[in-house]
């Protein structure tokens, strides 16, 4: 059937990483990813997006979170060192902060079918993002867990949010990336499906009705990924580093597990519980306007609490499912992320000095991290 599942044997990690190209000495936008991709020729980890201003890094899958932080180090290590030959900078954010010119297209037939279909947004949905995959036994099981976080969205937009800025304007979101991508078909909250079988006549009938080509064309904040066996988390801006896009795949796994463990018979230990299509999607909102200081809706009352308060009782809840003192560590880390998401930066440097002042600090600060790293796997 067109939606089969490839079971992982064991829970997985990997991760996707969209990064900015800039110019060194304007900052702008540049569209250069296919003299980049030249470095790249098998596409296996360092791949095209839709538009030329990206370039995408891909994970292996990986055991742990060691591991991932190190695979990643050496892929963006290696393209941040090919970027440099070719007078390009790489910087990691959600939107970039002042760019105001529309985006060139990838000329691949899968992007040139999307332009196609989407005419102008193709051009002017500039955005970038991190992807997190978490390897799951079944097609049953990823359906389950799709729905199981999807009150725990809004924690992810905030935590990530890294987006304040759009076209030389302080937006007054926290994640205005969020905003840009509300204009398209299939972004945002994903439906619940009552069991896999549900998901795949959703698949192959979208696919007849025209909606879709395949699974990849479904773009919503979660979603399974059969063919690779995992549950695909899509919801984040792009990070400035690494590490703390790292951060962020070890709350989603714990996390993962924490909902697995209750799901049968601990439900009220879970900090939140479902809630109408109309209040997820609320909070989703309020989560990339305020970030951590957002009102958060709680039950079908209408009763809210500071997002930030119901966040840090899910660290909590979560830290105990962390599969090792890596993940765990990694964990503590995000109690320094929610006093200070990366957007608070952004506005730091951009009302003490500009905007390009931002994205050079983004630039300097990805090097920083991984410029010196050589991929012997590349």
């Amino acid at each position: 059937m067109t939606g089969d599942f490839i079971p992982s044997p064991a829970p997985t990690v990997g991760m996707e990483m969209e990064f900015q190209l800039v110019d060194p000495i304007s900052l702008d936008l540049v569209d250069q990813a296919l003299p980049l991709l030249e470095f790249f020729p098998d596409r296996r980890y360092v791949k095209p997006e839709l538009i030329q201003n990206t370039i995408e890094v891909a994970s292996e899958p990986c055991d742990g979170l060691s591991s991932l932080l190190q695979n990643l180090r050496d892929l963006v290590g290696g393209v941040v060192n090919r970027a440099e030959k070719l007078d390009l900078r790489l910087c990691g954010a959600g939107t970039h902060p002042f760019s105001q010119h529309l985006a060139l297209v990838t000329p691949l037939p899968r992007y040139l079918a999307m332009e196609e279909a989407f005419g102008l947004i193709s051009h002017t949905q500039i955005t970038f993002a991190t992807h997190v995959h978490i390897g799951v036994s079944s097609g049953e099981e990823a359906v389950h867990l799709m729905s199981d976080l999807k009150p725990y969205l809004p924690f992810l937009i905030a935590l990530s949010a890294n987006s304040p800025y759009w076209r030389g304007y302080e937006t007054g979101f926290a994640a205005y990336r969020q905003r840009i991508l509300a204009s398209s078909r299939s972004y945002g909250m994903p439906p619940d499906f009552a069991d896999w079988q549900a998901f795949e006549r959703f698949l192959e009938t979208s696919i007849r009705a025209g909606m879709f080509e395949s699974v990849r064309d479904i773009h919503w904040d979660v979603r399974p990924r059969p063919h690779l066996g995992t549950l695909e988390v899509r919801i984040m801006d792009a990070q400035p580093t690494v590490a703390e896009a790292v951060a962020l795949a070890a709350f989603i796994r714990a996390l993962a597990a924490f909902l697995q463990a209750t799901r049968e018979h601990d439900m009220e230990s879970r900090p939140c519980r479902p809630l109408p299509w109309w209040a997820q999607k609320d909070n989703c909102f309020n989560a990339s306007r305020g970030a951590m200081q957002a009102p958060f809706i709680v039950d079908e009352t209408g009763a809210t609490r500071v997002l930030e308060d119901v966040l840090r009782e899910t660290l909590e809840v979560t830290t105990e499912y962390a599969h090792d003192d890596v993940e765990r560590g990694f964990l503590g880390r995000l109690a320094e992320v929610v006093a200070h998401p990366p957007y608070r930066h952004q506005l730091d440097i951009g009302r003490a000095d500009s905007c390009q002042a931002v994205v050079g600090a983004l630039a300097d600060t990805l090097f920083d991290e991984v410029g010196t790293a050589r991929a012997e796997c590349l």
